[in-house]
């Protein structure tokens, strides 16, 4: 992705001690991909995020099961990591959650289409925000981005995060983007 100069400035996940997963304040963390064992979980944690910061639970019965129905539409055109605490003998706990989003141009007489990624609900516990979680899961994207060869790699970050991806290489896209609605 030679467009994305800076994105070589963000360290592989693999590059940490012991793979994917690196020790902070006494706390083991691990970035992994994310299969349908995980939905459960990603609902869970997608849950938690959201009531964190409303500071209050969010009343909403059928959630899981519309997040299973989401998850089923989406998973073939998205890849999808999970950051965890803990250890395999005392169990893992989801602490944070990435995914991108594959598109595909049209293909053209003379031409193939080529790749794009979209990185997509991001969300770290604010517990774990400064132990170094949502720069793997980012790291996890952005290899993840180069393997599948995407031409660009975009996102639209919220206010509170976008100094985050801009030390990450992430540049202004211009005033290009149409929206209707």
């Amino acid at each position: 992705m030679p467009e994305q100069s800076g994105l070589s400035s963000i360290p592989d996940v693999d590059d940490r001690p012991g793979g994917s997963a690196w020790e902070h304040a006494g706390r083991r963390l691990r970035v992994r991909v994310a299969d349908e064992r995980d939905v459960a979980a990603l609902a869970r944690l997608r849950r938690q995020w959201l009531e964190e910061r409303a500071g209050k639970a969010v009343a909403d019965p059928s959630f899981e099961e519309a997040f299973a129905a989401w998850w089923r539409v989406e998973q073939p055109r998205r890849a999808f990591w999970i950051a965890e605490a803990g250890s395999d003998r005392a169990g893992w706990t989801p602490i944070g959650s990435i995914n991108v989003l594959e598109t595909v141009q049209m293909p053209r007489p003379g031409g193939r289409g080529a790749r794009t990624g979209q990185v997509g609900n991001a969300f770290v516990l604010a517990a774990f925000a400064e132990a170094g979680v949502p720069r793997a899961l980012l790291s996890a994207v952005v290899a993840h981005s180069r393997e599948r060869g995407h031409r660009r790699l975009m996102l639209a970050p919220t206010a509170g995060s976008a100094a985050f991806y801009q030390r990450a290489g992430f540049r202004p896209a211009g005033d290009t983007l149409l929206v209707l609605g």
